[in-house]
């Protein structure tokens, strides 16, 4: 027989293995800066790359309303590069959901710059293609 004790256990293993699929994972809504920049390379494979701004707005204290808008790159491989070639425009409104990637190089001084792309999974496109 299961006592409610039990049943507490399994409820938080279950927690435990859905949360370890969340590490690394984000969700984005905003609006397309550029338009998809798409590569084929000769294997057949797609690349795609654009820009997506990001927007909150609040009220400082003297009641006028401040925008904060973040940009962020976007990359998407394969299947879903060809989605993003074929349905999103620059300005179209959409949700990305993906994973951080951080890569490096060495820039012509010889230091090191580092950048963050988010590779996305998964888009749903929101707004009309213009």
């Amino acid at each position: 027989m299961i006592n409610s004790l039990d049943v507490l256990k399994l409820t938080n293993i279950k927690k435990i293995n859905s949360m370890s699929t969340l590490r690394n994972k984000v969700a984005l809504v905003g609006r397309t800066g550029i338009e998809p920049e798409v590569r084929n390379f000769e294997n057949g494979r797609k690349f795609v790359r654009l820009t997506l701004a990001t927007s909150e707005s609040y009220r400082n204290k003297s009641g006028e309303r401040v925008e904060n808008t973040q940009w962020h790159t976007v990359v998407a491989w394969g299947k879903l590069a060809g989605i993003f070639e074929s349905y999103v425009s620059k300005g179209q409104e959409i949700m990305v959901e993906g994973k951080l990637i951080t890569r490096s190089y060495d820039d012509k001084n010889g230091d090191k710059k580092y950048f963050t792309e988010i590779e996305a999974s998964d888009v749903l496109l929101l707004g009309k293609k213009n």
